[in-house]
């Protein structure tokens, strides 16, 4: 599928002020507990770069966080979690990132190792009642623009395990994405950074890219 398409954003019943940017911007989520959540400050920046060289999503390409203790994640309609180590919510932060979900926001989170049990432990505590699902292969994040018959991609080799694709849902809405194993995150990061070869990064964008279509049309 060429994705070099215009895509019409519908958004119903949604409060979060999605257009308060110039353009569309990923926000890291800077939080608390230990984990590096500001590593690798070029992901996002040529993750949009090449949303706005191959889709018609109109995006500012700079890096910016939010801080979870504050209330500017309201400001952003897609959050990016990632890092090494640990995450830990308050039940105040807990809280915001529920009411952040569900009044329209979206969470990518990417395990750059060592993450996989504070994110499900802290996510128990923003969403008590619910447990990360895992996708089938099927799901329109697998294909949107660009087919993922396997689900998502290996990346960045962690244990040698499958990579996996695991979501949270407000009915049918999936508003957290969480990859593991997986790592799609390393191959935006400037090539440099991780020397990965040509191809896993440009496979790695177009997940990405992925990401961002479902978030913003579902």
């Amino acid at each position: 599928m060429n994705p070099k398409i215009f895509f019409l954003f519908l958004f119903t019943a949604v409060s979060i002020d999605f257009f308060a940017q110039s353009g569309f911007q990923i926000a890291r989520l800077k939080y608390n507990g230990g984990g590096d959540w500001y590593n690798d400050p070029s992901a996002e920046v040529n993750l949009l770069e090449f949303i706005n060289e191959n889709t018609s999503v109109a995006v500012k390409p700079e890096y910016v966080f939010t801080d979870i203790a504050t209330n500017d994640m309201f400001s952003y309609p897609f959050l990016f979690i990632t890092g090494h180590g640990n995450i830990v919510f308050t039940k105040n932060e807990a809280d915001k990132l529920r009411k952040y979900c569900e009044q329209g926001g979206f969470i990518y989170i990417d395990d750059d190792y060592g993450l996989d049990k504070s994110v499900r432990k802290e996510f128990k505590k923003v969403f008590p009642e619910k447990e990360f699902m895992e996708l089938p292969f099927n799901h329109p994040v697998y294909n949107i623009a660009y087919n993922f018959p396997g689900g998502p991609p290996k990346t960045h080799e962690h244990d040698n395990k499958p990579p996996q694709g695991f979501g949270i849902f407000i009915e049918e809405r999936m508003v957290v994405y969480y990859t593991y194993e997986s790592n799609p995150s390393d191959g935006w990061a400037d090539q440099r950074v991780h020397n990965n070869p040509e191809a896993k990064r440009l496979e790695a964008l177009k997940f990405g890219t992925n990401i961002v279509l479902y978030a913003l049309t579902k």
